[in-house]
């Protein structure tokens, strides 16, 4: 054997162990995604509950915000890691499916992941995790299926019980028995029936918010209202039988199509083109009159006003009530109210073009001015809210507070089935999964426990945000759900375990299964990553 051939042989089995450091790095770049992931749920994790407390985001422009629902404190978060900008896509998820349960979902994925990681540990491969807890979370929902109950949309009680347990970890929650009852109407106002199913467009409710007064003064409008006040100084302010239109035109001198400039050398032709003016606007005002309407609704323009000063005290000397600058996003909403079509020109404001309505009148809330029309004839599904708040920050949370309310009515009106609220859902999968699991072999016994122990984090934190003992209050209520009472929950208010559904606390079941399925499908996605790749710039 030569000097080289010995060299090649020592080296050798250098190669091999280089090639085996490399196998370390997966299951580094999968710790440090599952870390990563685990310190958004930390940060949010206090916020879960009626007891929950609240965080204060400070924006970079100095503007703050006090919240404690779990989507808006994550989308305003500042969030670098991929792995943890995962777990803002899924509670931004939770919040588009069922609009309430955005902090519920973060605490399960942070609690499936540290699952995970003790699974990982005992030499697990992480496609057989995957795959069991794919098995798992349709285990679990099959399981809060036949814990749930069903109810019906004229069953005004049980939506307000709902939408009320929704609200009761809000700022807002002194004023659910108000906030509840606005919320339930407005969806079952909207809703629109689709063969046999029902389904609601909440674009068809809006929410206005108006500063000064407080939360009580927040009511449900029947008709319509515009943020903007009437824009005529001398023009009516309130009128009965109303006929109203919405126009899509100006009326305010032409501009031409490019930027010229029009040079009037002597007072004859200045007079001339005053006067011009003068007829054309004066026009356009006769043939609105002719119509028989006294109510008008002008599109915003953004070339130029779209009611000149003129045209103003034309329409107020033939008692017009105008509001102008309606935005072009309102208009479908405006029309689908009103039941009419845009006026686009003015060959096309004709008597059967307008709408009647009982009552169209400017009324003050708080420190600003708003028009509410009412008794609107054929009036379309749409619902408004006028929500009132002492300053901005109280008026922002009402706010999300009332649609947070709204999706949860929606998610009744979808899968109209309630299930205990409370933790009680949560603690029933866990046991029932576990036992599950005793019947089971080989890797998926040990996921099927793994994953109904990580459920068990819902009621230890909010025993643990109510000042409770978690671990006595989350044994007791094992010992209960393992005598039979399925509805048994943590009692936030009394501060033990008691029947949940007497006390009122009830939530969707479509909040809790889709936050179970979204939760389990993202923790699958980084498990399954196993390195992260830079782009080329």
């Amino acid at each position: 054997m030569t000097a080289k051939t010995a060299n090649k042989a020592v080296k050798a089995p250098a190669k091999q162990t280089q090639a085996f450091k490399d196998k370390s790095k997966p299951s580094d770049i999968r710790q440090s995604n599952i870390n990563a992931a685990k310190a958004v749920c930390d940060a949010i994790r206090t916020s879960l509950g009626p007891r929950g407390m609240d965080k204060m985001i400070q924006a970079a422009n100095g503007e703050v915000t006090i919240t404690n629902d779990g989507a808006t404190i994550l989308k305003q978060m500042n969030v670098i890691h991929p792995a943890a900008k995962m777990l803002v896509e899924l509670s931004r998820a939770q919040d588009v499916e069922a609009g309430d349960g955005t902090t519920s979902i973060v605490v399960i994925a942070g609690a499936l992941l540290d699952a995970v990681q003790k699974l990982l540990l005992k030499g697990i491969h992480p496609t057989a995790i995957s795959d069991a807890f794919q098995r798992c979370a349709r285990k679990a929902v099959e399981i809060l299926t036949e814990m749930s109950r069903p109810i019906e949309l004229n069953d005004r009680e049980s939506l307000i019980k709902s939408a009320s347990t929704s609200l009761n970890s809000k700022v807002v929650s002194q004023q659910s028995s108000l906030l509840a009852p606005i919320a339930v109407d407005a969806v079952l106002k909207v809703a629109e029936d689709r063969g046999t199913e029902k389904s609601v467009d909440l674009k068809n409710i809006k929410i206005i918010q108006s500063l000064g007064g407080t939360i009580e003064d927040t009511e449900l409008i029947e008709g319509l209202v515009f943020t903007q006040k009437s824009s005529g100084v001398n023009g009516p302010k309130r009128i009965e039988k109303a006929k109203i239109a919405l126009i899509q035109f100006c009326i305010s001198p032409p501009k031409t199509d490019m930027d010229h400039n029009v040079v009037v050398s002597d007072y004859a032709a200045m007079d001339r083109v005053l006067k011009e003016e003068r007829a054309y606007i004066l026009n356009i005002v006769k043939q609105i009159k002719k119509s028989g309407c006294n109510v008008l609704l002008v599109q915003k323009s953004i070339l130029r006003d779209a009611v000149s000063d003129l045209a103003h005290h034309f329409l107020d000397k033939v008692k017009i009530m105008v509001v102008k600058d309606v935005e072009r996003e309102d208009i479908e909403y405006v029309c689908k109210t009103l039941g009419c079509r845009p006026i686009a020109s003015l060959d096309h404001f004709l008597p059967e073009n307008v709408v009647n309505a009982e009552l169209a009148e400017e009324i003050s809330s708080g420190i600003n001015k708003f028009v509410k029309i009412t008794g609107i004839q054929n009036q379309g599904r749409t619902a408004s809210i006028i929500c009132r708040g002492s300053n901005k920050l109280v008026l922002e949370e009402a706010d999300r507070s009332l649609h947070d309310a709204l999706c949860v009515v929606r998610c009744l009106v979808k899968n109209r089935a309630l299930i205990a609220g409370g933790g009680a859902g949560e603690i029933e999968m866990a046991l029932r999964l576990q036992e599950y699991a005793q019947s089971l072999e080989g890797i998926d016994a040990y996921c099927f426990r793994a994953f109904g122990e990580a459920l068990e984090v819902v009621p230890s934190t909010l025993a643990e945000n109510a000042g409770l003992n978690p671990i006595s209050t989350v044994t007791e209520l094992r010992s209960r759900h393992a005598q039979g009472e399925k509805n048994a929950g943590i009692n936030v208010r009394k501060g033990a375990i008691t029947d949940i559904l007497a006390e009122n606390v009830v939530q969707p079941l479509l909040v809790s299964t889709s936050a179970i399925t979204l939760a389990s499908e993202t923790v699958r996605s980084i498990l399954k990553i196993d390195d992260i790749v830079n782009t080329v710039t």
